[in-house]
Formats: C-alpha cells, structure tokens, sequence
C-alpha cells in the first residue's frame, strides 16, 4: 500500500522511518516534507493547510491508499474529516476530538467536568478580568494560550511583573496570534513530568514507551520554552504502579469523557503529566505524535506501525499485540542560534560519518543547488538507541560533535534529570 505523509518536522521524518520498515508499506509520499524527508520519500508541493487541495491531490493519485495526517494544525480544523468525506482512509483523530489540543479552555472544562485530575484554572477571554485575578493569586503561576502556538504558548511566571508581562504579550500584543484571545490562568505544579502517548480507536487506549520532554532552551531547564531540545525513553521513575494509577484515573476516563461528549478521539491521544504529592496530574493533552517524543518512542516499537494505524481506523485496535524493545532511547535536537526567539535561515549544514546505530530525523532543512541548508528552529534530531538511557545519550553527544552549521547549539543535559526519582 501507498500512502502519504501530512507534515514537515522531526515527528514526520521519524514516522516515515519506521513506516519504510512495514511490509505492508509501497511507495511513501510526504506533504511537504524537508531536505531529510526527501531522501526516504517522494516529497509533494502542496500546502496541507488547504483541504480542497489535499483532497484533489488524492483524488489524482488514487495509488495512495492510507494518508496520516500528523501535526496539529491541520488536524484542528478538520482535514482528516475532508480526506474521509473525499473516500480516502486516515489516521487521526477529526476536528471534534482534535479540539482536546486545540482549546486549552475544552481540555480543562472537561477535566473538571470529569474530574481527571489537574491543576487548578480560571479561564479568561478579557484581559482586565485576568490582570485582577493575577494581582491575588497564589505564586508562582502558569500562563497558556488557549489555541495552538507551537508548544511555545506556556509561560511559567515567578512573579507578578513576569505574569502581568506575560498576559499583556498574550492577549493585547498577540504574542501568540489568535492563540492567545483566550488565556488559561493555572495553578504551579510540582513534580518530575512524563510523556505518556497512546494508540487509541475511540474503545480501546494502548499507552506507548513513555518518554520525557525537555522544553527550555537551554541547561538546567533554563531559558525559553520551546517545541522541545531533547528527549529520552523510557521515563526511569515510571513503572507499572504508576502505569495502573494514571491508566485508571486518567486515560480511560478521557477516552470515555470524549464518547460522552459525542467526540470520540481516534489517532495518537497525548498525555503531557506530572507526578505531584497528591498523584499524577494532567499538564496537557496533545491530539497526535509529540514532537520531539516520537524520535524516541518509535525506535522503540517492535511491532509493525502501519499495522496499529490501520487498527486504529478500522476500530479493532484491541486485535493488534503491541510490542516494545529493551534498552533506551536519545534524541538531542540541534538548534538554530536565537531559536526560539528570531533565528536566522540557510546556514549550510555538515555531517560527518556517523555511527551505524545514529539515526537522524530532519526539522529544519531544505535542499538547494545541492547543498543541505538549515530552514527552522529546530535543525535536526540525533536519536540513538542504546542498552540504558547513560548508554544511549553518550552515543548522541558523540555523534552530534561530527555535525556543524553556524549558530548551531543543542543542550547538554539531556537525559539526565530525573536519575535520582524513586520508581514506581
């Protein structure tokens, strides 16, 4: 079967690696894909944000018989429902279920409606109402625009200047676009956090290999948020006692949440959660792959990906025996200078011989007069499996020193924190 690629980052290209490995997988397609993408696909030139043209485009290649569509914008407003009214097949959930990631407001509305567990909130769309509330609450504070902004849209304030900045950036300069018309104003949480994605028909919910995000731009989880600098699988404080708790509280009660609420949720549901004193607690929900999360927990997969999707659009996912490796897995994303504020474009990027086992998912890049050219934030993932999570990064940090392009910078704490949590 030939099916088609939505997106153009490190998730897809991750994506697209593991689908080359299915027998049941011909001929990939990638809408519009990267520099990266292009060397393990044919790339297509047409904006995925335009349903009509996606749908022509697939009415004249009817040799593609399964589309995936992977990041979150187009899922917002529906594209996996026009594939599906156009005759084609899809993995991902519709524009009903997808709003579970884009309107924070819904996601924590039906948290409390539910009660799944989560921080507290106030939900503002009038900015002299949030700076009042801000004046009196509790520090520090938590900041997120309601829509999507990139994974950049969460402000952790410690002050009340850094809150009232923050919501005048959010809400009156619009920072965040339309994203920021509506501001969820949150308790601070504490506690090591864990990236628990699922495979999920609308029935039946199959957690994958966790993993653990690093956000901030730089060491010590300093600096900016950004869509993600690194990230290793498995979570080490994350066991099976944890794994009942969090599956009995919260996965299966938002899955049935979603069916009660005439949204059920077919695709990759996201859980972004934080182990508190009081329990595991939702930060957010996610309607697809993470990114950088999948670099790491696809490597790990033993069973065919094509086979999962294919469970999950025809709702049978509880036939399928989903199955993981041992060892650990590593991706350190290597970033633009000034990423992820203004960064500049078209930096020519080297690479030296890597190892074998290193696996590069391309971000950022473009391909020009034969040359491979940075074209984002975030350039390229460096992902490397080994026996444990020390053995893994070490293979990363070497492999990444045989890469270059001015500006570059990437962390250097990757897959450190969290050595010392108990697990569970």
């Amino acid at each position: 079967m030939n099916v088609l690629v939505i997106g153009n980052g490190g998730r897809e290209h991750a994506i697209i690696q593991a689908l080359k490995k299915s027998p049941k997988v011909g001929k990939i397609y990638a809408m519009k894909g990267n520099a990266g993408i292009g060397m393990d696909a044919e790339l297509v030139n047409v904006d995925f944000m335009d349903k009509e043209a996606v749908c022509a485009w697939l009415k004249s290649h009817t040799d593609v018989g399964f589309t995936v569509v992977a990041p979150d914008d187009p899922l917002s407003i529906g594209l996996v429902d026009a594939i599906e009214e156009c005759g084609f097949k899809a993995f991902g959930p519709n524009k009903a279920a997808a709003i579970i990631e884009a309107s924070k407001a819904f996601s924590k509305n039906l948290m409390k409606k539910y009660s799944i567990p989560t921080a507290a909130y106030e939900t503002f769309d009038d900015y002299e109402k949030a700076k009042a509330y801000v004046e009196k609450c509790p520090l520090p504070v938590v900041l997120k625009a309601d829509g999507l902004a990139l994974g950049k849209g969460v402000l952790i304030c410690k002050t009340r200047e850094e809150a009232q900045k923050g919501l005048a950036e959010m809400m009156l300069e619009a920072k965040f676009g339309k994203a920021g018309a509506t501001v969820v104003v949150e308790e601070f949480l504490e506690g090591p956090e864990v990236s628990v994605l699922s495979f999920t028909d609308g029935k039946t919910i199959v957690p994958m290999i966790t993993s653990c995000d690093h956000k901030r731009a730089k060491d010590n989880d300093e600096g900016l948020n950004t869509g993600g600098m690194g990230t290793f699988s498995p979570a080490p404080f994350f066991g099976e006692k944890s794994l009942q708790e969090v599956m009995k509280t919260i996965m299966l009660p938002t899955v049935s949440a979603m069916n009660a609420e005439g949204r059920p949720f077919k695709g990759v549901l996201y859980f972004g959660l934080m182990k508190t004193k009081d329990g595991y607690k939702v930060i957010e929900y996610n309607s697809r792959f993470g990114d950088p999360e999948t670099q790491v927990v696809l490597p790990m997969l033993k069973t065919d990906l094509m086979e999962i999707f294919e469970a999950v659009a025809d709702e049978r996912l509880s036939e399928v025996k989903i199955e993981w490796r041992e060892g650990a897995c590593v991706c350190l994303v290597l970033a633009s200078g000034g990423y992820p504020e203004a960064y500049e474009k078209g930096k020519e990027i080297t690479i030296g011989q890597l190892d074998e086992d290193v696996v590069l998912c391309h971000a950022g890049t473009a391909m020009k007069d034969g040359k491979l050219l940075t074209a984002g934030g975030r350039v390229l993932g460096v992902c490397a499996r080994g026996k444990d999570i020390e053995d893994a990064r070490k293979k990363v940090y070497a492999n990444a020193e045989k890469i270059h392009f001015d500006g570059m910078y990437y962390r250097k704490d990757i897959g450190i924190k969290y050595r010392d949590v108990v697990k569970e």
